[in-house]
């Protein structure tokens, strides 16, 4: 016996409306409209609909979103909207049973530890936006001191105010520089429990034999170097006092070769090596060093193709890459390496890739 389509809301993921008879239909001819397919949602597909409204930044409007539900409730499919056969929508017959039919997860929540860092001071780098911004969030909400660290005052300033009752101290700060990484540790005084060495950048995903010097410099230099001279920055401290704990954002391109660009990749893997060595420098002494591996993830940092052979064989290489997600899930990774919770961990590389490395 037929079932009938699931009824949509915005607190349904885009991969359900996209695979929905009616749903679908009206949400290919809105892209269409601005010159859109499904494919711009696939690595999304896993979010609730609800939070295009704030990932957009404007182009996708609460006001766009009721009239979405609105008309997937009416069935108000547009009389000159076609399906072409490649992104077609399931079978409204589709039994309930067969397994093509997708499954909708739960969606994931933020479930904040009160508590968990309270009595802290923990240093967060590129907490202006992206993982930097949402780590050092979390922190702050689950009682934490923060010394929140960006190149940009502006992400800081508006980052601030959205939490005016946390403890968040702003830091302005490029961490190539000796004097911004003086800085950063005297903002955060006699007393460093952690470090979040999120802050980097990505590479324009050319191979070694096409890559410049300014790439490779410039990768090296804020992902490897600063994330080097703020630990040599803080670890002295931590040794005085017996503990600490530093977690470095690593990337998937720390753990394979086919997830960006020559200097990407040797910068992550960089990474993962400093980590691995401190962790087993400093383990007796009280210190835990760790690093997180991101898989896909939303944030403000954008992939750029220089070269035709890199966009070639880096999209290959991404065919089994799962949905991205967004930064609070890396969050929840990072913070609970820096916290106590993680009292037994060290050394490690906690791939937090929604399974990309396992494939």
């Amino acid at each position: 016996m037929a079932s009938a389509p699931k009824t949509l809301s915005a607190d349904s993921s885009i991969g359900t409306w996209i695979d929905h008879p009616v749903g679908g239909i009206i949400l290919r001819d809105m892209l269409a409209q601005g010159g859109q397919t499904t494919d711009v949602m696939r690595p999304v597909r896993g979010l609730a609909i609800k939070r295009l409204v704030g990932l957009s930044k404007g182009s996708f409007s609460q006001e766009m979103l009721d009239a979405l539900v609105e008309r997937a409730a009416a069935g108000d499919v547009p009389a000159s909207a076609t399906n072409a056969e490649s992104d077609a929508a399931p079978a409204a017959s589709a039994s309930p049973d067969d397994d093509n039919v997708p499954v909708e997860r739960p969606e994931w929540v933020e479930r904040i530890s009160a508590g968990r860092f309270t009595g802290k001071t923990v240093i967060v780098t590129g907490a202006g936006s992206g993982i930097g911004r949402a780590t050092a969030s979390r922190i702050a909400r689950e009682g934490g001191r923060v010394i929140a660290v960006d190149i940009s005052k502006e992400r800081l300033d508006e980052f601030a105010a959205e939490l005016p009752d946390t403890r968040i101290v702003p830091v302005v700060a490029n961490i190539t520089d000796d004097d911004a990484i003086a800085s950063i540790v005297e903002a955060a005084g006699s007393s460093i429990d952690a470090l979040a060495n999120v802050a980097g950048i990505m590479d324009d995903m050319t191979p070694v034999h096409e890559i410049s010097d300014a790439v490779w410099k410039r990768v090296f230099s804020i992902n490897v170097d600063g994330t080097m001279k703020l630990m040599r920055a803080v670890v002295p401290s931590m040794l005085a006092q017996g503990y600490g704990s530093i977690v470095n954002v690593a990337s998937e391109a720390g753990l394979r070769g086919s997830a960006a660009g020559a200097a990407y990749t040797a910068s992550k893997h960089a990474v993962v090596g400093l980590t691995k060595s401190s962790a087993f420098m400093y383990g007796p002494s009280g210190l835990r060093v760790n690093a997180v591996a991101p898989g896909p993830t939303i944030t403000n940092i954008e992939a750029t193709f220089a070269s035709a052979l890199g966009a070639e064989r880096v999209r290959a290489g991404m065919a089994v890459m799962p949905d991205a997600v967004e930064s609070d899930a890396l969050a929840a990774s990072i913070t609970f390496l820096l916290s106590d919770d993680g009292v037994n961990v060290n050394g490690v590389v906690l791939a937090s890739d929604g399974g990309w490395s396992a494939a």
